[in-house]
């Protein structure tokens, strides 16, 4: 598991690979990821919107961007977690992701970056 705290909001994300799969000839690698979002600090916040940077080990970068999580945009009072599940497709067995969210501070209205920790996408099956 990696984390990361930005403004007493700890991202933390646990990995797993799903299985390889073919479709028109091209092989996918799916991988699976869970996050939880804490809130740790005194304020109440909102996700508004995502960004993503995802690296495939072929040397393919996508960046994906979008509002909410899954769907929701979760409100956090302090002390209060929202955990969610996910997931990718690379051209490859290895691969990494990072990004951040963008959130909002019902206390003073200021919207801030939440950084999303780097984290490796391994099919365990490749590894020595």
């Amino acid at each position: 598991m990696v984390e990361q705290v930005t403004k007493g909001i700890k991202v933390s994300v646990e990995t797993h690979f799903e299985g390889a799969f073919s479709k028109n000839s091209e092989v996918f690698y799916a991988f699976g990821y869970t996050i939880t979002i804490s809130n740790n600090s005194r304020d109440t916040v909102k996700l508004l919107s995502r960004c993503w940077t995802i690296y495939d080990s072929l040397n393919d970068i996508e960046q994906v961007t979008g509002e909410g999580v899954i769907g929701k945009k979760p409100v956090l009072q302090p002390g209060e977690q929202h955990r969610y599940t996910s997931g990718c497709l690379l051209k490859s067995p290895f691969g990494a992701m990072n990004g951040y969210y963008t959130m909002i501070n019902f206390n003073n209205s200021t919207q801030f970056q939440v950084m999303i920790p780097t984290f490796k996408l391994n099919s365990k099956f490749n590894l020595n």
